[in-house]
């Protein structure tokens, strides 16, 4: 379920607490009078089906009390458990699972916040980057593995995708802003990294020789690169919108974003420019694939629960 808790201008109150007393999906419904200083107002509390908030928003909006308002503020916690006959009669009377339910300005602030051009963004990205080029360079799958668990770029690619569908522009240039300052850092610091270890003659001759079986793919863009593409951003986004995230999504999305970059880096500095540009190539597609992915996930998402909320037996009167 998911907690609200809106503080309310008092002209605005009695709209707010009918929302909550009309929704089938809705129980534990608070008021507490005068309880808010700043902003000052009333502060009403309620815990909702997950299934049933996105409905619980579109009716906040309608009497002038949602999020994008400024009349009121509203902030949704996840519960972890909600236990009692009232949680569970209020979990059955929402629309379909909750594990399904697409809420959609949850989704667009969590992909707002993980957007952001942050110095743990950057540090992320770049140790993650460092740590494939290793791999790479000693043709290591363990540390590929490793450097993409690191790797925390999809939230902007989720980002992108989110604000696309919202045409929010300010947001798509921001979460963009972020995937490509990072990966210009990363790139750029992991060149240094691997020229320092070339000037001291640690570069491996077989990554000079091209003999890397284990990591090859990186620098080869094919049909499979796509594919992996495809389906890491439909992967990511399901984990995302149902709040069901795990460190394994990560790595299936990283598997084709950080390692190319690591290998932009390395290849560039020890001069092979062909493997260099196609890992270009690869990372570009790459990005292009998980987000067009992403958001093709979100339209069949949204559009999926707008047809489950339309079979919904209705609110109480």
């Amino acid at each position: 379920m998911i907690h609200f808790r809106v503080i309310s201008p008092p002209p605005l109150t009695p709209g707010v607490l009918d929302v909550f007393r009309r929704e089938p999906g809705a129980t534990n419904v608070v008021l507490l009078s005068g309880a808010a200083v700043e902003p000052s107002g009333d502060l009403v509390q309620a815990d909702v089906a997950r299934e049933a908030a996105d409905a619980v928003l579109e009716a906040l909006r309608g009497c002038g009390a949602g999020p994008a308002d400024g009349l009121a503020s509203v902030s949704l916690e996840t519960v972890d458990s909600a236990l009692g006959g009232y949680a569970d009669e209020a979990r059955a009377a929402a629309p379909g699972a909750g594990a399904d339910a697409l809420v959609w300005e949850q989704l667009s602030a969590t992909t707002g916040e993980d957007s952001t051009l942050s110095a743990s963004f950057l540090l992320f990205l770049t140790v993650a980057t460092l740590i494939a080029a290793v791999g790479l360079l000693l043709d290591s799958q363990v540390l590929i593995v490793g450097a993409m668990v690191l790797g925390p770029e999809f939230g902007p690619l989720a980002g992108v995708a989110v604000a696309l569908l919202g045409r929010e522009w300010g947001h798509v240039w921001r979460s963009a802003r972020a995937v490509l300052v990072g990966f210009a850092m990363a790139i750029a610091l992991t060149a240094l990294g691997v020229a320092l270890l070339d000037a001291v003659g640690r570069v491996p001759e077989s990554y000079l020789e091209g003999q890397r079986p284990l990591t090859s793919f990186v620098a080869h863009p094919d049909v499979f690169s796509v594919i992996v593409a495809l389906l890491a951003g439909v992967a990511g986004t399901v984990s995302l919108t149902s709040a069901k995230s795990s460190a394994l999504v990560g790595v299936f999305i990283s598997v084709t974003t950080v390692p190319a970059a690591a290998e932009i880096a390395a290849a560039t500095v020890t001069g092979q420019r062909d493997e260099a540009w196609g890992s270009l190539v690869q990372l570009g597609v790459n990005l292009g694939c998980i987000v067009l992915a992403a958001l093709l996930t979100l339209v069949v998402q949204r559009n999926a629960w707008r047809w489950v909320r339309r079979g919904h037996p209705g609110r109480r009167g």
